[in-house]
């Protein structure tokens, strides 16, 4: 049994969960299997090893479900493979019928701009809706454009969202951020709700099967938390979930008050706590908050048209005992949400509320140590350096910062050094949310499909245990429950990840295909791998 908290072994080879959820006893088979009576689950786990649930520190389960349903890009390097996979999907579907495509790589367009003109011959007519796997942007076919009515610039309350247009002042296609995906969103077929509730049962199982014992979701937009109640209450929810619901600028103090009113509420397995914002968009898409504008001239606007209402609604929250977790890519965004955080702590409110600040893809150095000092939790997802960057610097997101900025990608290392609490997650459905994945990706920092590819920034790597770490005793600690999970020991959840061999001595490069052999939740298992 490993104890993250201690990065050792404990002296135990027994676990015995009681009825409440909880771990009853640690201690040697013959102790424990005292405390068992006739209905007693007993599992043999021949010297497997037992780590603590896993949780995703950041992950978006209901509207991931929906999203990676259609034809997935993710493996297309270059503008034939797109063409080639959206002309077989079009060959299936009937007259009129919606194609929709998820993941898809803008390094694929090389120097061309993103836009749906190189598929236009294979789309033509066809009603496409193609999103971009930062999720904050999306393709949408000529036809799409048309019937969402979609002919020209429209203002909206994101400051970073827009249609794009070309020279001419027609709509290219792209659409950026969700309050633009939204006009074509809303025009097309949607699913029914029993369908939505099954897509996300059979993702959390999948979650489950993969070692995750909980999960960060970081929003609860349409009836997400009615979905999370049904599957709780009928004992299908595989997963512990802790949910932040989104504000938007424009949200008034009513809205703010009914924001902290629904904090704590929830079931057995689920329960809101905390709210997520937004500082940003992408440095992909020209949507970031930087300090200095990207070699395009872009990503130099905050998400809030008025940054100043964002500190203002931050400072009402952390009065209330609210957390608060930021959606933060660029350096400016960054200085702005933690500048935010101190002016909101000097103000006054209850000790201890942990804010939050996710991604986080490029720092400055007099930033690093304001985080531990103002006890600022940095959530990071590294498998999105792994696979959307590349070393040498010719990927978008590189050539878009150039120089000393594309060098200092998701500083994990630097952020760890410096004091903070450093939470690792997938931000599912942007990159795969298998942890093992995810924690070799943080060890190793090279792209997936091809480890043999130079790492970037390889001085940012976190050890084996650091790892772990970050997605148990971390995540435990951001939503204050250090007391009760993150480590084994009695009184504490038992929610317990057990793996065929040692995680921390497994090289990255295989941990991924490390086999799980057992997931527990609430003394419950979730997943059993055959034989087990």
């Amino acid at each position: 049994m490993l104890d993250p908290a201690r990065g050792l072994f404990l002296p135990h080879t027994a676990l015995a969960a009681g009825e409440d959820g909880r771990i009853l006893a640690l201690g040697d088979g013959r102790e424990v299997r005292a405390l068992s009576g006739p209905a007693t689950t007993v599992v043999d786990l021949k010297g497997a090893v037992v780590t603590p649930g896993l949780t995703d520190g950041h992950v978006h389960p209901v509207s991931g479900a929906e999203l990676t349903h259609g034809l997935d890009l993710s493996g297309c390097t270059g503008l034939d493979d797109v063409r080639r996979e959206l002309a077989g999907r079009v060959r299936s579907l009937a007259p009129g019928e919606w194609l929709f495509g998820w993941c898809l790589d803008p390094n694929a367009f090389g120097d061309r701009p993103v836009a749906t003109a190189p598929f236009d011959s294979v789309l033509d007519g066809v009603p496409a809706f193609l999103l971009l796997f930062d999720a904050h942007s999306a393709l949408a076919s000529r036809r799409a454009l048309e019937l969402a009515g979609v002919d020209g610039p429209r203002t909206f309350g994101q400051a970073c969202a827009e249609v794009v247009r070309d020279a001419d002042g027609r709509p290219t296609g792209l659409l950026q951020e969700d309050a633009a995906c939204a006009l074509v969103e809303r025009v097309a077929p949607q699913p029914t709700r029993a369908q939505r509730r099954q897509r996300l049962a059979a993702a959390l199982r999948a979650m489950a099967a993969a070692g995750l014992t909980g999960g960060h979701a970081m929003d609860a937009n349409g009836d997400s938390l009615e979905l999370y109640a049904e599957l709780d209450a009928a004992g299908e929810l595989p997963l512990r979930l802790r949910v932040a619901p989104w504000c938007q600028p424009g949200t008034d103090t009513d809205g703010v008050r009914a924001l902290i009113a629904r904090q704590g509420t929830g079931g057995a397995l689920w329960r809101v706590a905390g709210v997520k914002l937004f500082m940003d968009g992408t440095i992909d898409n020209g949507t970031a908050r930087l300090e200095h504008p990207d070699r395009r001239g872009e990503s130099t606007r905050s998400f809030w048209p008025d940054p100043a209402a964002y500190t203002r609604i931050v400072a009402q929250l952390h009065r209330a005992g609210v957390p608060t977790a930021t959606h933060v890519i660029g350096d400016a965004a960054v200085r702005h949400v933690l500048d935010s955080v101190e002016a909101a702590r000097a103000a006054g409110g209850p000790a201890g509320v942990r804010h939050r600040v996710e991604h986080i893809e490029t720092v400055p150095d007099d930033t690093l140590r304001r985080f531990a000092d103002l006890g600022v939790i940095a959530s990071m997802q590294p498998t999105h350096c792994c696979d959307f960057t590349r070393a040498d610097h010719t990927d978008n997101w590189s050539r878009r910062l150039g120089g000393d900025r594309a060098s200092r990608a998701w500083r994990c290392r630097d952020l760890g050094d410096a004091g903070a609490t450093l939470v690792l997650g997938s931000d599912w459905p942007i990159a795969p949310f298998p942890p093992l994945g995810v924690m070799a990706g943080a060890r190793h920092r090279r792209p997936s499909r091809d480890l043999t590819l130079a790492p970037h920034g390889p001085e940012q790597a976190l050890t084996a245990l650091e790892a772990l770490r970050g997605m148990t005793t971390a995540p435990a600690y951001a939503e204050g429950a250090e007391h009760e999970a993150g480590r084994l020991a009695p009184g504490f959840r038992a929610d317990l990840t057990v793996f065929a061999d040692d995680p921390l001595t497994t090289p990255a490069a295989d941990l991924p295909g490390l086999p799980l052999l057992l997931t527990v939740l609430d003394g419950r298992p979730t997943h059993r791998a055959e034989g087990v």
